[in-house]
């Protein structure tokens, strides 16, 4: 079994050159600020026919210092931050309570590109997570509602129970409010954009917040990174 493991990993590519096509970066080129860049790389990968984009892994630090992480939907990206949702009773709801910082990493193979974002996480007024959840699907309604994730589930007909209840509850009240549900914001204290290289010579721009006071006039460093 483990040689077939081996020989099965040896066997896959990275970048296969059928379904990726590694454009050139130039970094000297790249805006001052970090929002524009990753606007451009989110829709050229969009346009490329990256299937969900928009995911991302969210790595957090739990009470024990352990580090955990997930695949979670980005909600939004402004000057405030990069916003995600979940529960604040969830395993990445404590985790963000008892350590406020998290990072993002978006992977994107279509164009052989990475972000990797991290910063300091704050909830947003409840008013802003329950608008953020109405203006979604019926189903995400319906998840929420049923408000119980991360906890131990006794049964697969359990959750069916649960699961019509909290769908015919969406259908029937739109606004339903989901009491524990939050909408994060990272606010990044560093953002760095990786294009891949077929020659192994990979462009690794950072951009990192000037200042003692975290960059709070808005002004950042980039500096190249060695892959």
């Amino acid at each position: 079994m483990a040689t077939d493991l081996h020989e099965l990993l040896r066997s896959l590519r990275v970048w296969d050159p059928e379904v990726t096509g590694l454009p050139a970066f130039d970094p000297g080129a790249a805006p001052a600020e970090p929002l524009a860049l990753f606007t451009a790389w989110l829709a050229e990968v969009a346009a490329a026919g990256e299937r969900e984009p928009h995911t991302m892994t969210l790595s957090t630090v739990d009470e024990e210092g352990l580090p955990d992480a997930r695949i979670v939907m980005l909600h939004g990206v402004d000057a405030d931050g990069w916003s995600f949702a979940s529960h604040a009773t969830s395993r990445k709801g404590r985790s963000l309570a008892a350590r406020p910082y998290a990072a993002l990493t978006f992977y994107w193979p279509v164009r052989g590109r990475q972000v990797r974002v991290r910063g300091p996480v704050t909830a947003s007024p409840s008013a802003e997570a329950q608008a953020d959840l109405h203006a979604r699907s019926t189903g995400a309604l319906a998840a929420a509602l049923t408000g119980r994730q991360s906890e131990v589930l006794s049964s697969p007909e359990e959750l069916a129970r649960e699961s019509e209840a909290a769908w015919e509850r969406a259908r029937r009240d739109p606004t339903a409010v989901s009491p524990t549900w939050t909408l994060y914001r990272l606010r990044p204290d560093e953002v760095e954009f990786f294009q891949g290289d077929g020659q192994r010579r990979h462009v690794r721009l950072r951009y990192r917040r000037e200042g003692q006071d975290g960059g709070a006039d808005g002004s950042w460093a980039r500096e190249l990174l060695w892959p």
